[in-house]
């Protein structure tokens, strides 16, 4: 997930500062390279092979850079849409499908943040083994207090400096680049062909399904790896010259992507599936110690834990933005756009980190909740990612914006419908499980849409609109009913 924010970046350089193509490239990569990447290992291989983790990775990174392209296109054509992906979906598709957009947005930032807060105490565990998996109860507690202390600090006014961003560049980086040098030197070209296709073994281990089946099990993986993609677009205002950040978009895209293919790759060159699949979070210490010993897997986990961190106290941030931002535009209602004397905006961060507590409060009960609450954060950022493309296509086809340019339109109608066609496709293999509990979680943005609506004196909704909030309904009552009668887990 994105470890760095528009303000971060703000802070660090002067009004008159221009990038150039290498630190734009390097404002691209921070964004996207998170904490996820040190579990990827154990989350890639906990459902498939090796030959469909490649497939994987290759429908990923046609998806993903059609996306990237998508909102480095709108930033250029819509640049009076600066409100976040959600825009997109409100001036493409109407208000209800741009508040969906934005409910789910806010749903993604602040259970990625519960994700985070595991699985810093998780890799805090190799050092201290009380904390378990990172959500048992003296790591709630702890998780809790770093929660309410930078809450405290924010309604402080107190904003990150500029060296949380150094430090965890580094932090992230060092780690990361030893392990690929050290994987790459150990990787066995046998183990890794060994079950290539996850059909199992005679006696030993079992097939893991269908080739499709195991591609569909990495995708909400790679999903939540590069969510924060959207951020690349964002320095634009700031490029020396407006080509080098397309530029370093893809640049920055391809290296983040070969970073993960690297790291996710060689793992199972090293370790068999069925060991992969059990290592505990991060798992890249667990591939890592068995080649050096141990200061390798306590590296990982400073590293992570150092990285996440950082990136919890950028998303703290984030997740307040969200709903202030929404209150003040009328997506959300005004009550969420409150400040106090010091700026902050009071009213939505304590309505998200009363969210966070709730879900951290859960986590206690959920046998693999750093995978559960990425996957519900994976989940919840998909209508913006899907109306995003969808937006860009309906440019596209109209021609808005794109003039007589006729070739550049082509280019747009292309990628807008691969960008669309992928977030379509990540809906089904995210699986009806995961769907249907994140309706769930959507049903209680129908009663705050309401509540915006309201206080502008506009109708609730607006033709088929109440449709899409009586299908989401039925959904989350399905959910209810199959999590009642144990037919699905919401844990």
């Amino acid at each position: 997930m994105m470890a760095i924010t528009h303000d971060q970046v703000i802070a660090t350089e002067k009004p008159s500062d221009k990038l150039t193509l290498l630190p734009l490239t390097a404002l691209v990569v921070g964004s996207m390279i998170g904490g996820g990447v040190f579990n990827l290992p154990s989350d890639m291989s906990r459902g498939a092979a090796p030959g469909a983790i490649v497939i994987g990775w290759v429908i990923t990174g046609i998806g993903m850079l059609t996306l990237a392209l998508v909102y480095q296109s709108l930033a250029n054509r819509k640049p009076d849409l600066n409100a976040g992906p959600y825009a997109y979906a409100k001036a493409g598709f109407g208000p209800y499908i741009g508040f969906n957009s934005a409910w789910g947005y806010w749903l993604s930032a602040f259970l990625g943040n519960v994700a985070y807060a595991v699985a810093i105490f998780s890799a805090l565990s190799f050092f201290f083994p009380a904390f378990g998996d990172g959500n048992n109860l003296i790591s709630i507690v702890g998780a809790s207090l770093c929660l309410w202390l930078i809450h405290a600090l924010v309604l402080n006014g107190i904003k990150q400096a500029a060296f949380v961003n150094i430090v965890t560049t580094i932090a992230k980086l060092v780690p990361l680049m030893l392990f690929v040098l050290i994987a790459i030197i150990a990787f066995n070209w046998d183990k890794f062909t060994f079950d290539l296709w996850g059909r199992g073994t005679e006696g030993g281990a079992a097939s893991l399904g269908s080739v499709m089946d195991q591609v569909k099990s990495t995708m909400l993986v790679t999903l939540w790896v590069f969510i924060g993609i959207e951020g690349a677009s964002v320095y634009s205002a700031r490029a020396a010259r407006r080509s080098d950040v397309g530029r370093a978009t893809v640049i920055g895209f391809l290296g983040a992507l070969g970073i993960y293919i690297l790291v996710s790759i060689l793992s199972t060159g090293i370790l068999s599936q069925p060991e992969l699949a059990g290592l505990k979070v991060p798992s890249m210490a667990g591939v890592l110690e068995p080649l050096v010993g141990r200061w390798g897997a306590s590296l990982v986990n400073l590293g992570l834990m150092i990285s996440v961190g950082g990136a919890f106290l950028s998303w703290t941030l984030l997740c307040a933005e969200i709903p202030y931002t929404c209150g003040r535009d009328g997506t959300f209602p005004k009550w969420f756009a409150v400040e106090n004397a010091n700026g902050s905006p009071v009213n939505a961060l304590w309505a998200t980190n009363l969210m966070i507590q709730v879900f951290l409060i859960l986590s206690f009960f959920s046998k693999s909740a750093y995978q559960f609450f990425y996957f519900i954060a994976s989940v919840a950022i998909l209508p913006p990612y899907v109306f995003s493309g969808g937006y860009a296509l309906k440019l596209a086809l109209t021609g808005e914006t794109y003039g007589t340019d006729a070739k550049a339109r082509r280019r747009g109608m292309i990628v807008g419908l691969i960008a669309t066609l992928y977030g379509i496709w990540l809906v089904y293999a995210a699986g009806l499980t995961y769907l249907l509990m994140c309706a769930v979680l959507f049903v209680p943005g129908i009663f705050v849409y309401a509540r915006a609506r309201r206080e502008h004196g506009e109708p609730t909704f607006v033709g088929a609109e109440l449709l899409i909030a009586i299908g989401i309904g039925l959904l989350a009552l399905l959910a209810v009913y199959l999590m009642w009668t144990g037919a699905i887990s919401p844990l």
